[in-house]
């Protein structure tokens, strides 16, 4: 058996982690704003938090910050103690998709632009003893999480109005 070439390599990451992204946004549809800020779940989050947090702490700050070392956005997050899970009363719940959906945007762009073998540009120096070594390693990171995120969607959904994203019968 043959190794698949780079390219393809990173197309089959890719499209894993937009099956995940799909997954969020698919979960999340249909349901009113009401549902949208519901905590279900006894730690308070709701669906938009989760939202803006896969956003914010895991597109932007995986691909921007760390992948690419966007020097703004690293400040953004050095200065900043706002969490993405925190999530403003006052921010309404189109605006969280289109920033979720913005991030995809900008995380793809940089995906394409960079090999899969190139290290972190940055690394948070909260994390002395942890380090990805790739964008390969950060793109199976981010698959990971947003595929658990996915779940954590899926359960708080069926808690909410019975609708699941796997039909069984």
């Amino acid at each position: 058996m043959t190794q698949p070439e780079s390219t393809d390599e990173k197309a089959m990451l890719l499209a894993s982690l937009n099956q995940q992204r799909k997954h969020v946004l698919g979960i999340t549809e249909g349901l009113s704003e009401e549902d949208l800020r519901r905590p279900v779940l006894p730690t308070g989050w709701n669906c938009l938090g989760m939202l803006r947090h896969l956003a914010l702490d895991v597109e932007r700050f995986w691909f921007q910050c760390v992948a690419a070392g966007d020097p703004v956005e690293i400040r953004t997050v050095l200065s900043s103690s706002e969490s993405g899970w925190r999530m403003p009363a006052d921010m309404p719940s189109e605006e969280v998709f289109d920033l979720y959906r913005r991030e995809v945007d900008r995380s793809d762009a940089m995906i394409a632009g960079t090999d899969l073998d190139a290290p972190p540009a940055w690394w948070p120096d909260w994390w002395p003893d942890w380090r990805m070594q790739n964008l390969r390693q950060i793109l199976l990171h981010v698959i990971t999480e947003t595929a658990c995120h996915a779940g954590h969607l899926d359960a708080v959904r069926e808690l909410i109005d019975g609708r699941t994203w796997v039909v069984v019968n």
